[in-house]
């Protein structure tokens, strides 16, 4: 597993957070679940995933008919990588910043809030 994530393009994510949530996948199932949020064709599919392999997000166990892909990078590893630059690039650094602007752009619920809460209390604890 690579310790330097790697950026993932808009579409690789997108494949990437299928695989992550469905595990190792064929191009097939990848295509059959993205179908669902979005119009795209398995070929188109299909070479964005041997793109993947190329550029070493994704690994493809060739040993059967139907090859079957899955993601290198952990979900949580490819999050904070892309939220790191975000925070770098247009909060200049400020997790607060950060934290303030998604929570006053967007409608969080009670239970949201409510987990919000509980994981400052849990970081102030631990940072004692």
């Amino acid at each position: 597993m690579s310790n330097t994530p790697i950026r993932p393009s808009d579409g690789e994510l997108a494949i990437l957070r299928v695989l992550w949530s469905r595990g190792p996948s064929t191009v097939r199932d990848v295509l059959t679940e993205l179908s669902k949020v979005r119009d795209m064709g398995y070929t188109t599919v299909m070479k964005l995933m041997q793109i993947m392999v190329a550029k070493g997000l994704v690994v493809r166990d060739e040993s059967a008919r139907t090859h079957i892909y899955q993601a290198v990078q952990e979900e949580e590893s490819t999050q904070s990588f892309l939220l790191k630059e975000l925070m770098d690039k247009a909060f200049e650094g400020s997790a607060s910043s950060l934290v303030m602007r998604a929570l006053s752009s967007t409608k969080a619920d009670e239970r949201e809030l409510d987990e919000i809460q509980a994981f400052l209390k849990r970081l102030k604890k631990e940072r004692r």
